[in-house]
């Protein structure tokens, strides 16, 4: 039974380990919103179009629905738990220790390896502000290995450049991340003003061109866009009110980042034909394909900071992660050192920089990003399964935040997220299952005995 040993609820929040409480909610929406809008419309949407068609809009939808149940169980733990663990950290004193073991592995997969992906994509957006100007980087530069290149620099460098942003401290990341924000939401308008203009029906026909496969294959893989609203629960600790705040920047985000997603992709689908977003830059290279050159130079300024805000707080959420499973014994020690003057996990941060990296320069962006949604959408069936164990295991838990109409949106959180799952492609799957075997075996042979729990015991 020590494999569902769970520790007590509200200890990381009860224990203070250094990191400075100096957010609040407005910092907490500007950090899901940082988060969230990024590689789902500057990067990922001509993918995902490509295998909706049109009906990417329906995509949408149907991949924000699925967040926003689990974004309302996130709500809810998030408040009456807290910690910096996130998920992890609420499996921990809800579910035990090996069910949170396998959502922290699925959070280390989620937010380590969407973060190279993101960075990928910046790659791209970089070199089309280069090219715009006359100096593009030589694609061995800008490709690893897989796809015929030598490395993708602007990707690697763009990481370890955030690593120093955040070793630097969490305040002054929150307002570079602030100010990166307002920069790509005034790109987005900019984009919708002109493309509501040059809009051409005709290509919304088919609008079910790929059927109803095609549409949820989209939905799976735009599923990638949604992942930043959970990297919110990790600032718990780092937030003034947590009880308060996380459930306002968790649900609000998403609201937002959900409307501006249908709105842009629908315009985009509108104004080009969709067979041709095959690009890594597609809402840029539609604003070219109309001939609206400064546009596209806004959209590439725009994407190179939205994606930047994606990388910041993803990287942000890893971190606290690691230092999460590092204080319950589960990983080596040595990731939960906190900086006494900046209060800051420095030496996760840059091995974790270093491993990002690494992925970053050599793997092609389609594969990572389907490899993320797996992880992402695992770990919510567990978030919402959580909140339905412990509304019956600890009714008397004070809960500032309560997920309405409970066990039905739980429920319907984890069926939407399993069809998702099961819509990935098979190779995807087979990623997964090795990711999770690699878990099970440093699980087994170093973080059971190394556990906080098992040696208390």
């Amino acid at each position: 039974m020590s494999l569902f040993r769970t520790k007590a609820i509200n200890a990381d929040t009860e224990a203070h380990h250094g990191l400075h409480r100096v957010l609040g909610a407005t910092d907490l929406v500007f950090m899901g919103i940082g988060a969230i809008i990024g590689a789902g419309i500057f990067v990922l949407t001509g993918q995902a179009a490509i295998q909706a068609g049109p009906a990417i809009v329906v995509s949408f939808a149907i991949s924000g629905l699925a967040c926003a149940f689990s974004a309302l169980s996130y709500a809810e733990l998030a408040a009456a738990i807290g910690g910096c663990g996130s998920a992890y950290g609420y499996a921990y004193a809800g579910l035990g220790e090996f069910v949170a073991w396998i959502i922290g592995w699925d959070l280390i997969l989620e937010y380590g390896v969407a973060t190279a992906a993101v960075s990928i994509g910046w790659s791209g957006y970089v070199n089309s502000a280069l090219a715009a100007v006359g100096m593009p980087l030589p694609a061995s530069l800008l490709n690893g290995p897989i796809d015929g290149g030598i490395i993708n620099l602007p990707a690697v460098l763009i990481i370890l450049v955030l690593g120093l942003l955040l070793a630097a401290g969490v305040r002054t990341s929150a307002r570079f991340n602030a100010a990166m924000v307002f920069v790509k939401l005034l790109a987005i308008g900019v984009f919708i003003a002109v493309a509501a203009f040059h809009v051409h029906p005709e290509n919304w026909h088919p609008f079910f061109a790929r059927g109803w496969t095609g549409m949820m294959h989209g939905a799976a893989l735009i599923f990638f866009a949604y992942i930043g609203f959970d990297a919110v629960s990790t600032a718990a600790e780092e937030t003034r009110n947590p009880r308060r705040d996380l459930p306002i920047g968790i649900i609000v985000s998403l609201a937002v980042c959900t409307a501006i997603y249908m709105a842009v992709a629908g315009l985009l689908t509108g104004i080009v034909p969709f067979r041709t977003l095959t690009g890594a830059s597609p809402v840029a290279d539609a604003m070219l394909h109309i001939g609206q050159r400064w546009v596209a130079a806004v959209i590439s300024a725009g994407a190179i900071a939205g994606l930047t805000t994606v990388m910041l707080v993803l990287y942000y959420g890893l971190t606290r992660i690691f230092l999460a499973m590092s204080r319950d014994g589960l990983l080596p020690p040595v990731f939960s050192a906190v900086h006494a003057r900046r209060g800051t996990p420095v030496r996760v941060i840059l091995a974790s920089g270093v491993f990002m990296a690494a992925v970053a320069g050599f793997t092609p962006i389609g594969d990572v990003a389907e490899l993320v949604n797996i992880g992402t959408l695992a770990a919510f069936v567990m978030v919402c399964t959580g909140v339905i164990v412990l509304r019956r295991t600890r009714p008397d838990l004070p809960r500032p935040f309560r997920t309405p109409w409970s066990p039905l949106l739980p429920l319907l959180g984890i069926a939407f997220c399993l069809y998702l799952m099961f819509s990935l492609p098979l190779v995807t799957w087979l990623r997964f299952v090795i990711w999770m075997a690699l878990g099970l075996t440093v699980y087994f042979s170093y973080s059971r005995q190394h556990s906080a729990l098992a040696v208390e015991t």
